[in-house]
């Protein structure tokens, strides 16, 4: 199998942290993927809110995540929108364990192995010298 699909190696274009994001940010930096989960309903709530999709309360706490899910939908990019992004590409939607979706890049497969299902788990990658993105790899 060859690994087609690999992790940015330049500084990609991303917005600043801010109050709500600067958690998750900063747990990616430690290699942590973290979510928030609603102390009244129970909900996983992703990405970061100020009250809950569910229930609108604003009794969200950050949670870790165990980083494992199976691929909802992907795509290849083969012509990137700015030349920064190295292609291919395979950006995914991730139905987490917890009960979340995350929007990421498939990484260390080849394209042809992409499909709906395949378990993955996450895989934090350094991209410029202040960010920390969450890849996800096929389980091995």
């Amino acid at each position: 199998m060859t690994a087609e699909l690999a992790a940015q190696r330049a500084a990609v274009p991303h917005a600043e942290p801010g109050p709500l994001t600067a958690p998750f940010w900063q747990g990616c930096a430690e290699r942590r993927l973290l979510f928030q989960r609603c102390g009244s309903c129970a909900s996983a709530n992703f990405p970061p809110t100020e009250h809950c999709r569910q229930c609108l309360s604003t009794a969200l706490q950050w949670e870790r995540s165990a980083g494992n899910g199976i691929v909802y939908s992907w795509t290849v990019v083969h012509r990137a929108a700015t030349p920064v992004f190295e292609t291919p590409y395979a950006p995914a939607i991730i139905d987490m364990a917890e009960g979340y979706q995350i929007l990421t890049n498939i990484i260390d497969t080849g394209i042809a192995q992409l499909r709906v299902g395949l378990p993955v788990t996450v895989d934090f990658r350094a991209v410029g010298d202040d960010l920390w993105l969450p890849y996800f790899r096929p389980q091995p």
